[in-house]
């Protein structure tokens, strides 16, 4: 993306000349199809006589003014930039351009439905893309108050981020929306939204005595799917539970919560205007994972509004200043405040999974990143900055104490309101509230990166007594830091009714390579040994052999939800480390996933039981392995309780995993009726699920998903077409979905999302190595010429990871080796991708064994 770029010294330089006051935005909406005007006035101050530069990206510049002096657009405007030179103490510049609509998901999003043909916009602007929409510092250090002033259709909702003013009536059919300033925010979380949604107000009171008022939208043809009581409930109980924890009412003036089309995450924290995926609207059933997951979310954007809009990252190398706080305040606040008591143990199994998986990537980086540039930072919303970083929050809030942490955090958002921060800034205001040196704590936790291995060592006298009991601690050669660890040991054993449960348990601090363990020795070595039992530390951690047949046997009989997760991450762990086989890992599911009853555990876990089938068995058995899991899947579909939330989730986990013609009978049966589970209702979206899993087993056509995308014409319904489409199993097909996706370059991001993913079904997996060696060509070309939400789809989502062979992995190897001098954060896609097939290639070593 050349010419769009920012590095981290060219932000400081021009923060040292420039300080921010105020932005004056007026856009007019009503100009067509492709653009918008947008005409900005900024006022700042700077250093007298001294020079730099303002962002923007825009098809025309018609004029730029500097403190009453006309430039040249043709010689200051170039790539993303506007050169400005001659600086005053006080500055305005005023700048006049038509700017571009996207379908991207990335600055001022356009989108039509396809049931009524109206026009919804969002903007969605972190990292860079404010400068899409209007003129500006684009960096979070300079914080301004924003006016907009918008036109639009009169018939239309605009929503920003100040109360949204009554319209003035405009000749025609338009009207125009005068907001009123916001307070001093950084640029990337303005907002705003506009067209003709539903809505529905309430309010609530701030803990300073401030009425709120609370919105909620979505489009008009998905409005009937929208629970929006529920939704404030639940925010309800988020700001009653924030503003109490953290000793500072609510910011801003109100909060509106928005459902927007083609969303490229799951929401987005813009200041009293959040935006969220519409996946959160349910049109058909869906899993309590999805729902909890919701709940979460709404959580996690109200945390933002103190966490990163009140306080701010001074740059990108703290974002998680924002984002590990937001996962962090938002698990326990769901945990605390709402009735998904047990958010801690799906933390564990989501988060901590993906924290994990992205700490042993060659990749890996400190939860306080090194971000160069705005490419680093856009690769940088990863396991690492969200769900180590809450993951290591969690252990500090153990560490100081909960109450003097919450103090802290309250002191650090009195002292900073409005303005920037970095990481000592926070850390200095737990230290006064807890009276502890973290120096030490956070060199180790917050300034290095990878994760630690513990693994019990347990020696056994003749009567079957502890003899000797310590703790390894391991790191990786390349991140060697051996790291303090809080955490607890648990003795799990089986009684006479047959559970598994806890018999003894301790809690101590662990450090350096061996930690003896002495008050466990004379005590009757239990069944299964539980390192970090109640998920206080950020580490892996290993099952004894004992212990982990004892979990193949009985996972299921431990009554404790946290307990298994636990378990169940320890048994993946040692899986993807090649430590234990993938075809025992496939034993451990089967036998116990049919009782799990944490509806995120469940999702997890089967998404971990496909891949091991998929990628992780050996090559000479994957195909009875894979047989074997979706016979499994469907016996534990028909056993599952009529109705429940497993019973969907093995349904739709056996269509995705069929692989034989018998089971796309079983699956094409379901899906026309002349098959039936009890409690089970085949709706829209489970409907196109078995379809998408038809085509990939190859026995519809392509006519066959135009006549169900007739049947649904909806966007959603057009995300699944495509899947369908590019899982078709023959080279036509995939050629197809290639084409749409390389050689032209106008499909919205979620079509560009799902088509990706149907392309690369792990069914039709023969095909793609007809596609490497294009795969390998696009890479430079798809980098330079599309945005970094579209390019980022692309490499990550066509890559043919499903091969997982040696010949994927020399051709990944190759392409590395030959283009060192590739943007690094396009090598690290592709490094990532290499990482998964290497991983892949020493498990699969492993399970041949």
């Amino acid at each position: 993306m050349p010419g769009e770029n920012l590095t981290r010294i060219e932000a400081q330089e021009r923060r040292a000349i420039v300080d921010t006051h105020e932005y004056h935005v007026q856009l007019d909406l009503t100009r067509g199809d492709e653009v918008f005007s947008s005409r900005t006035v900024v006022t700042f101050a700077a250093t007298e006589g001294a020079s730099t530069f303002i962002d923007l990206i825009a098809r025309d510049v018609h004029s730029v003014t500097l403190n009453g002096r006309e430039l040249d657009p043709s010689v200051v405007f170039a790539d993303s930039r506007i050169a400005l030179d001659g600086l005053e103490a006080s500055n305005e510049l005023v700048v006049e351009a038509d700017c571009e609509y996207t379908n991207t998901g990335e600055g001022l999003h356009r989108f039509v439905d396809p049931v009524d043909g109206e026009v919804y916009l969002y903007s969605q602007f972190e990292v860079p893309d404010s400068r899409r929409v209007f003129t500006v510092f684009e960096q979070p250090d300079l914080k301004a108050a924003f006016t907009f002033s918008v036109t639009a259709p009169a018939r239309w909702k605009v929503v920003s981020n100040s109360p949204t003013p009554e319209p003035v009536a405009l000749d025609g059919d338009a009207a125009r929306w005068d907001f009123p300033a916001t307070p001093r925010i950084s640029s990337y979380i303005t907002a705003l939204v506009a067209g003709p949604y539903e809505a529905t107000y309430s309010e609530l009171t701030s803990a300073d005595g401030r009425v709120i008022p609370l919105g909620v939208f979505a489009r008009k043809s998905l409005w009937q799917y929208l629970d929006a009581d529920y939704v404030f409930e639940k925010t309800r109980q988020g700001f009653a539970y924030f503003e109490q924890k953290f000793g500072f009412p609510y910011p801003f003036a109100k909060y509106d919560q928005l459902f927007v089309p083609e969303f490229n995450a799951g929401a987005m924290e813009n200041a009293g205007a959040v935006t969220f995926t519409e996946t959160y609207v349910f049109r058909s059933k869906v899993t309590d994972a999805v729902k909890e997951r919701r709940v979460v979310t709404i959580l996690h954007e109200l945390a933002h509004m103190w966490f990163g809009d009140l306080v701010t990252m001074k740059w990108w190398n703290d974002l998680w200043l924002n984002e590990s706080f937001a996962e962090w305040a938002s698990t326990i606040a769901t945990a605390e405040a709402t009735e998904w008591e047990a958010a801690w143990t799906t933390f564990n199994a989501m988060e901590k999974t993906w924290a994990y998986r992205q700490d042993q990537l060659p990749s890996t980086h400190p939860v306080v990143a090194e971000i160069n540039d705005l490419e680093d930072v856009q690769v940088n919303f990863d396991g690492i900055t969200y769900a180590k970083g809450g993951s290591v929050l969690k252990q500090l809030a153990a560490w100081v104490g909960i109450e003097q942490f919450f103090a802290g955090v309250g002191a650090y958002f009195q002292k900073h309101q409005w303005s920037n921060t970095e990481v000592g800034d926070l850390l200095a205001e737990l230290e006064a509230t807890s009276g502890r040196d973290l120096g030490d704590w956070a060199k180790k936790w917050l300034e290095t990166a990878g994760v630690n291995t513990l693994t019990p060592l347990i020696e056994e006298a003749a009567d079957g007594t502890i003899s000797r009991f310590a703790i390894v601690q391991t790191a990786p050669s390349d991140y060697p830091t051996i790291r303090p660890h809080r955490l607890g040991i648990g003795f799990y054993s089986l009684n006479d009714a047959g559970a598994l449960e806890r018999v003894h348990h301790i809690e101590l601090d662990v450090d350096g390579d061996r930690t003896e363990v002495a008050e466990l020795r004379g005590i009757r070595r239990p069944d299964l040994v539980l390192l970090n039992d109640d998920d206080l530390a950020y580490a892996k951690i290993r099952l004894d052999e004992r212990s982990l047949a004892t979990a193949i046997a009985h996972l299921k009989d431990i009554s404790d939800p946290l307990a298994r997760s636990l378990v169940w991450g320890a048994a993946w762990d040692q899986t993807r480390d090649a430590e234990a086989s993938a075809t025992d890992y496939l034993d451990l599911v089967l036998r116990n996933i049919g009782s799990e009853t944490e509806s995120t555990t469940v999702r997890t876990t089967l998404a971990q039981l496909q891949q091991a089938a998929n990628s992780y068995v050996a090559p000479a058995t994957r195909d009875a392995a894979r047989a074997r899991v979706a016979d499994g899947l469907w016996e534990l579909a028909q056993a599952a309780e009529a109705g429940s939330d497993s019973q969907l989730q093995f349904v739709t986990a056996f269509a995705s995993a069929a692989s034989t013609p018998a089971h796309a009978e079983t699956v094409k049966a379901l899906r026309d009726g002349t098959l039936s589970l009890d409690g089970l209702e085949i709706d829209t979206d489970l409907s196109w699920q078995l379809l998408v899993s038809l085509a990939a087993s190859g026995v519809i056509t392509s006519a066959d998903i135009d006549q169900a995308r007739a049947a649904d014409n909806t966007a959603k319904g057009g995300e699944f077409a495509a899947m369908a489409q590019a899982s078709l199993p023959s080279h036509e097909a995939k050629q197809q979905a290639w084409d749409s996706l390389i050689a032209r370059a106008d499909a919205p991001n979620t079509i560009v999302r799902s088509t990706a993913a149907g392309f690369t079904n792990p069914t039709t997996v023969g095909v793609l190595a007809d596609f490497v060696e294009p795969y390998f060509d696009m890479l430079l070309p798809i980098w330079e010429s599309r945005s970094y939400q579209i390019a980022n789809y692309l490499i990550v989502g066509l890559y043919p990871a499903a091969l997982a062979n040696t010949a994927l992995r020399d051709a990944t190897r190759s392409w590395l080796s030959q283009h060192k001098d590739a943007a690094p954060a396009l090598r690290r896609l592709v490094g990532e991708n290499l990482a998964g097939v290497e991983r892949a290639l020493a498990v699969q070593e492993r399970d041949a064994q």
